[in-house]
């Protein structure tokens, strides 16, 4: 929570006023964008010794701890022109994903898996759950609770996973 996706999310319900469309388009990108991650992150296990991989994710999730500390800045959305809500929401988020967070765990998550269905339907649906989350409660969630919080606890989360994707090997 808290990256540019729930803020897109919240910009373009605040503008269009059409949240199932919106979820719509959220999960035809996210499925199209997570989809190729996952295949690139099972491509990149074929290439790579299970304990060298091993050492690349947790290091990727260390990063992503850190990462996730600095808050992202609010994209701005530009006319939604003639394509209509949800083509705008697809083109949008499919853009917004690229080399987001979520982009790069579901390739470390796919490579160390090996398992490009069952990782683009569990990253999907984690993104959907977020962005719902985005979409239905909008400012009302971040008004409730401090993104300080969230961003720290998220923080908290990656550095457990890369402690335990080493403890594994």
């Amino acid at each position: 929570m808290g990256d540019k996706t729930q803020l897109l999310s919240i910009v373009l319900v605040a503008r269009f006023k059409k949240p199932w469309t919106i979820l719509a388009g959220v999960f035809v990108a996210t499925v199209l964008n997570h989809a190729l991650a996952a295949w690139g992150g099972a491509w990149l296990a074929s290439l790579v010794e299970p304990k060298t991989l091993a050492w690349i994710l947790a290091v990727i999730f260390f990063a992503f701890a850190l990462w996730i500390l600095i808050p992202d800045k609010e994209e701005e959305l530009k006319s939604g022109g003639s394509f209509g809500v949800f083509i705008t929401t697809v083109v949008a988020f499919f853009i917004a994903e690229m080399g987001d967070k979520t982009q790069l765990a579901t390739v470390a998550l796919a490579a160390k898996y090996s398992d490009i269905v069952t990782v683009t339907i569990g990253t999907t649906l984690g993104m959907m759950a977020s962005n719902a989350l985005a979409v239905c409660l909008g400012q009302k969630l971040v008004e409730k609770i401090s993104m300080v919080w969230v961003r720290r606890i998220a923080s908290l989360l990656f550095l457990l996973f890369g402690m335990a994707i080493l403890a594994g090997y």
